[in-house]
């Protein structure tokens, strides 16, 4: 299996938008790794020193306007082979800090509590590499579990171009905090080539995500690339060395809930044996709902199981 590297420059993102029509940066085959950097944010929230802006960065903020509200991504990259109605699977080997600072803020008119903040209230964390923690500008030392907030293959070609706010079927601003290193992710591939591309580095996020933003960062990630043709997905999925992930995304969390809870009940009945209903029970036992995200548009619910659990019934 081949290694590659794709390092974010304004030659080598897409701003705030996914689209089918995107030209692949590499084609890679199914079992290849790929490591690639990103980059966050545009000028406004960019820190004085002497906190240091990459060259990268400021060089994609001078070459790019964002074409939708969204997010800066590195991609896509393509899988030779890959062909719609197939399933990408995503192993996320390594996820490293990419530079030494992050930002959050809380606005008005975003977040869980649009009116509750009258004003803009910008925040830089130095990050500390070493002992992995983020320093808040209150002294507060949090330890640093970063992800990727958006990870996807290409939507529909039909869908034409897509903000990359609202999470969807083709993956994107997941805003998922169990997807550290060592987690795979699946995806459901809508066009030949899958064309993944992955932003928005996180360097600690609560689920909710309640005031819209995580520590927002640039991280260098290593993806192993899987085709699977032997799996169909409508939504995206996912597991831990421990858990099973079914995931949902809709402007109506209870909508989020019903789509991520039917998803595991088939889950559960497909990989054991047992009936739904015997599923649906052991749901309620045994897993657990977890709000993703409250603030994109499309919220997001994931529902989480132990995989020790998914053992064959006995009569």
């Amino acid at each position: 299996m081949a290694d590659y590297r794709l390092d974010a420059s304004p030659d080598t993102v897409h701003w705030g938008y996914f689209d089918a029509g995107l030209a692949p940066l590499l084609t890679v085959d199914s079992g290849d790794t790929v490591t690639i950097s990103t980059v966050s944010g545009g000028p406004e929230v960019m820190p004085k020193a002497p906190l240091a802006i990459p060259e990268a960065l400021s060089a994609i903020q001078v070459a790019h306007r964002p074409k939708l509200p969204g997010h800066i991504c590195t991609g896509p990259v393509a899988i030779r082979g890959a062909k719609a109605g197939q399933v990408l699977e995503v192993r996320i080997k390594a996820i490293d800090l990419h530079y030494d600072w992050g930002f959050t803020y809380v606005a008005p008119l975003k977040g869980a509590l649009p009116d509750d903040f009258d004003e803009m209230h910008l925040m830089h964390i130095p990050l500390d590499r070493e002992r992995m923690t983020g320093r808040m500008p209150w002294g507060l030392e949090l330890p640093l579990k970063p992800f990727f907030g958006v990870m996807a293959v290409a939507p529909p070609a039909a869908w034409g171009s897509l903000s990359t706010l609202p999470p969807r079927r083709n993956g994107g601003n997941l805003d998922n905090k169990e997807l550290v290193a060592g987690s795979t992710l699946y995806l459901p591939i809508h066009v030949d080539g899958a064309l993944f591309s992955v932003g928005d580095g996180h360097g600690v996020q609560g689920d909710g995500e309640v005031c819209v933003t995580a520590i927002e960062t640039g991280l260098i990630g290593t993806f192993e690339l899987h085709l699977r043709e032997d799996m169909r997905l409508t939504w995206p999925m996912a597991e831990t060395d421990t858990h099973i992930m079914t995931m949902a995304f809709d402007p109506d969390l209870d909508q989020c809930v019903v789509i991520a809870l039917r998803d595991m009940i088939d889950l559960i009945a497909a990989r054991t044996g047992i009936t739904k209903a015997e599923a649906y029970a052991l749901c309620s036992l045994a897993a657990d709902l977890r709000i993703t995200q409250v603030v994109n548009g499309n919220k997001g619910v994931h529902v989480m199981l132990e995989k020790s659990l998914l053992r064959p019934g006995v009569r």
